[in-house]
């Protein structure tokens, strides 16, 4: 989470790229996932440039209240 004056500098981009090269290359990862909220944009788009994919969607009870959200995949390239 960033404070939103930190938003749209790239840093969630370079975060999330640095952690799955992290997953796949120390802690030998087969795959990676990423739970995004359906309405944060931001972060889908994020996901996407990390070359993930939507594999299922969910609908989740947080703080009493239902919230829909995306399931991203990404599989280790050989």
């Amino acid at each position: 989470m960033f404070q939103k004056a930190y938003w749209h500098r790239g840093y969630a981009a370079e975060t999330a790229i640095a952690c799955r090269e992290y997953a796949f290359t120390v802690l030998d990862a087969d795959s990676v996932c990423s739970m995004i909220r359906d309405t944060n944009i931001a972060s889908q788009n994020v996901a996407v440039r990390n070359g993930m994919k939507i594999i299922d969607k969910a609908a989740k009870n947080f703080r009493n209240m239902e919230m829909n959200f995306f399931l991203y995949f990404a599989e280790r390239t050989q």
